[in-house]
């Protein structure tokens, strides 16, 4: 008998389907997991009062990133996601939006650069209507 993905699970797939294969390529050291909620050390380390995703490891754009001697990790906080969306959709959206912001800090990509990505992303949706 197989056992059935977890819903969660299955919209961490769908997200990194729809990521561009070249930057797929580099998640390969990236151990991707999910948490009900943030630890209190997660929340002082990012000095945030809740999280829906946190990235921990060296970006790749750091010197010797490759040969850093811990793993790189992003956490998707499953209990915050929930409670903010209304429907599967919804949450489908805040899944992938978390995962490729999480992504993105693997990247080297400051917190500053990814929200003027997002708003630029949101507003060539808005003009594609």
């Amino acid at each position: 008998m197989t056992e059935q993905p977890d819903y969660f699970d299955a919209l961490i797939t769908r997200a990194l389907e729809n990521l561009p294969p070249e930057f797929r390529a580099q998640l390969d050291s990236v151990a991707i997991i999910v948490d009900d909620f943030a630890t209190p050390e997660q929340l002082d380390a990012t000095h945030s009062h809740g999280l829906f995703g946190i990235y921990q490891g060296v970006p790749r754009t750091a010197y010797g990133a490759e040969s850093a001697p811990f793993a790189n990790k992003i956490t998707l906080f499953r209990g915050p996601l929930e409670a903010s969306t209304r429907n599967y959709e919804e949450l489908a959206t805040a899944v992938e939006e978390t995962l490729f912001h999480e992504i993105g800090h693997h990247m080297g990509i400051s917190d500053e650069r990814l929200r003027e990505l997002e708003l630029e992303r949101r507003q060539k949706q808005k003009g594609a209507r």
